[in-house]
């Protein structure tokens, strides 16, 4: 195959972008590709152009259960509002007094309704197993699902954060409660919201100040590399880099005792991690769980930790770091992943009641705390005594629009069905049926590749990086390693891949990995799909080794490879 028709300079110029801006530059490449045959190769080769992006980790999967359940209670919360209120298209305001009674009777009355089954399980879970007054239990559900009121608690509704906290336990504490069902929780727009929240918010509250070091487990997900160094923050970045190797040539992607040391230093008062990791997506091991619970317990007890465990509900038996450092962590969970829900931008953030961030805000001087009683002077009358995952909930509408904060309430409905049916047989049944899709495409893209990864039982399978100078020692030695750093651009691979075979990755050096990294999405293509991607990526990385041998197999000399 010819080269890449991009100069390095052009690819050096491109790869100041985020991955996923630079990712429009593969599609088009791409789409270019997938276009560019005749009108009678067209048919014939439709299958092998077509463009294959698992660029992004957008699942091609959804929950229907728990989505069922939520179109039947649309039936049911409809007409309790027509009950209350009807005039052509006008109804009311649904009411609380016997509604449970009502729903067990629209249930018996609509045996057929697709969902109502699934949708009664829930509602019964949350009356059996979670205590819930029916009566109140079915109103906030009937009632958000009409979106009729703001917010109300702001943070989260009464019963959804019940439901919420039970399913977090199950599926990222490992089955183990925190204390006294003492992890308090703020709905938001997914993930995304909570990031910046976090951020914005430890900023406002004098927790953390321009230029202040900060830790981040790498590789980790582009946005939390991107927003320290936003003029806003500028802060000093220390990296705690996954550099293992499992052999020759194959990484581990783990963390040496010695780069998870640095967080002893109580210079660094935040470190950020992905919990399976964006893109390596393995859980956290208990080593470095351990060791990090011992360096807050003797060196950094300030340090607050940050972590995105989008990917736990991949991981059999995974344990969340905020199981360790309950009172050091804050908890971001996301459902988009897992349920397929990137549109319906449901998260949460998870602070102990007893956290250190609420103990620092205490220890404050008097100056910062007097500022801070005028920010929140509006909406406390003992501003001090405002917890921070409060402040959260203001901050994240400039405090002045507190009244009105919060996620929507027909999304945090359907945030509690989808956590109800994870609790059910039928929502362990999906997740075990989700860990043996991405295991698929992940074998088949190694055997279309070729190439090695270590064995981990904590392997997530969301994503994978394969490093390609490592997999050049392992397959043909450091010469023709060296070789490939001294010629190309880390991300002419990617162009390559585009230009040539019409499938899009991303690159992981964009994720502070390895330059030579590339990563791809095991959740966004058909299974076979990966079984061509691996193909393409043994093509590329093939011809790359007939260029060398071509140039005479400089540094051959130091092959060690097999």
């Amino acid at each position: 195959m010819p080269k890449a028709t991009y100069s390095r300079e052009k690819m050096r110029t491109l790869a100041a972008l985020s991955p996923f801006e630079l990712k429009a530059e593969f599609i088009r490449l791409a789409e270019a590709h997938a276009a560019d045959a005749s009108p009678e190769d067209a048919q014939k080769h439709r299958a092998a152009r077509q463009m294959l992006n698992a660029g992004r980790g957008n699942p091609n999967w959804i929950a229907t259960g728990p989505r069922e359940a939520y179109l039947a209670l649309g039936h049911f919360a409809l007409g309790e509002s027509r009950r209350v209120w009807t005039a052509d298209d006008l109804g009311g305001m649904p009411v609380q007094p016997g509604v449970a009674d009502r729903f067990e009777a629209f249930r018996i009355a609509n045996p057929g309704l697709a969902g109502v089954e699934m949708l009664h399980k829930c509602v019964r879970h949350g009356i059996d197993a979670l205590g819930f007054d029916p009566d109140v239990w079915l109103h906030e559900l009937v009632d958000g699902y009409v979106g009729d009121n703001y917010p109300m608690p702001d943070r989260i509704l009464a019963c959804t954060e019940q439901v919420v906290r039970t399913y977090l336990h199950h599926e990222i504490f490992d089955g183990e409660a925190v204390a006294g069902n003492s992890l308090s929780l703020f709905a938001t727009e997914g993930g995304t919201a909570a990031m910046c929240y976090i951020f914005d918010s430890l900023m406002k509250n004098g927790i953390l100040h321009r230029g202040d070091r900060i830790a981040l487990m790498v590789p980790i997900f582009t946005p939390y590399i991107e927003i320290p160094e936003l003029d806003t923050y500028g802060f000093d970045v220390v990296d705690i880099k996954a550099e293992l190797f499992a052999g020759n040539g194959v990484r581990e992607w783990r963390y040496p005792e010695s780069e998870i040391a640095k967080l002893e230093d109580p210079a660094i008062k935040l470190v950020c991690l992905v919990n399976p990791s964006n893109p390596p997506s393995l859980a956290l091991s208990e080593r470095v769980a351990r060791q990090m619970a011992a360096i807050v317990r003797d060196k950094n007890p300030n340090l607050v930790v940050v972590t995105d465990d989008v990917y736990g509900t991949f991981v059999d038996g995974f344990r969340t770091i905020a199981a360790e450092l309950p009172r050091n962590t804050i908890l971001v969970y996301s459902y988009s992943k897992h349920f397929g829900a990137t549109g319906w931008r449901l998260g949460v953030i998870g602070v102990h009641d007893d956290n250190v961030v609420d103990a620092l805000l205490a220890a404050l001087p008097d100056a910062e705390k007097r500022r801070l009683a005028k920010r929140y002077g509006t909406i406390a009358l003992e501003p001090g005594a405002l917890k921070f995952i409060d402040r959260l909930v203001a901050d994240s509408r400039q405090v002045a629009l507190n009244h009105t904060a919060g996620l929507g309430l027909p999304q945090q409905v359907q945030m509690a069905l989808f956590s109800l049916f994870g609790l059910l047989e039928e929502g362990q049944a999906y997740k075990r049926l989700l860990r043996e899709t991405v295991r698929r495409r992940l074998d088949l893209l190694l055997e279309g590749s070729g190439m090695r990864i270590a064995d981990d039982p904590k392997r997530a399978c969301y994503y994978i990086e394969l490093d390609l100078v490592a997999e050049a020692k392992r397959v043909h030695g450091d010469g023709f390693a060296k070789f490939l750093e001294a010629n190309y651009e880390p991300i002419d691979p990617l162009f390559r891949l585009a230009e040539q075979t019409s499938v899009v990755l991303l690159n992981g050096g964009g994720f502070d990995g390895p330059q030579w990294s590339i990563r791809a999405s095991l959740a966004n293509l058909d299974d076979l799909d990966y079984l061509r991607i691996g193909h393409a990526v043994r093509g590329i990385f093939d011809d790359y080794h007939r260029e060398w041998v071509d140039a005479g197999s400089p540094g051959a000399g130091d092959d060690s490879g097999g």
